[in-house]
């Protein structure tokens, strides 16, 4: 399975342009479905020196990724002229998601088990009976 991963809130928390803590077990998983055989995407609105850092970071911490904001590793947008910003991906993997971010234990049954969101949490429940987590405060009052 091909998997873009975020990077800032979903690897590590939202500090950016800084490099937040990471989440836990964030880079033990990511090295658990790369063992396992996915194809994971670094996927980050992080652009040059920043996204380098980025990618620098999930180094230290063991985590490789097939490919970084492009759908394969050669892939070369001066040589493509249908480069798009959307990836060809399998499933995508962010905090931004309805619903917010999974734990990562979480997230690795459901893909090792392809269940999705739905069947493994709405099967007894409608949509409108389930609360997203509340968003955290940028500021205080």
């Amino acid at each position: 399975m091909t998997i873009a991963i975020d990077f800032d809130g979903t690897i590590v928390e939202h500090r950016y342009p800084k490099i937040g803590s990471e989440i836990p077990f964030a880079t033990d998983t990511l090295k658990m479905l790369i063992k396992d055989g996915h194809q994971l995407i670094l996927w980050s609105v992080r652009e040059g020196e920043l996204l380098q850092e980025a990618v620098d970071w999930c180094h230290a911490h063991g985590v490789d990724f097939w490919a970084v904001n492009k759908d394969y590793p050669e892939e070369e947008k001066e040589n493509n002229n249908h480069f798009s910003r959307k990836l060809k991906v399998d499933m995508f993997i962010d905090d931004r998601n309805l619903g917010g971010l999974p734990d990562w234990g979480t997230i690795y049954q459901m893909i090792t088990n392809r269940e999705t969101w739905e069947s493994r949490n709405f099967a007894h429940q409608s949509f409108e009976d389930h609360e997203p987590p509340k968003k955290k405060r940028w500021w205080n009052f």
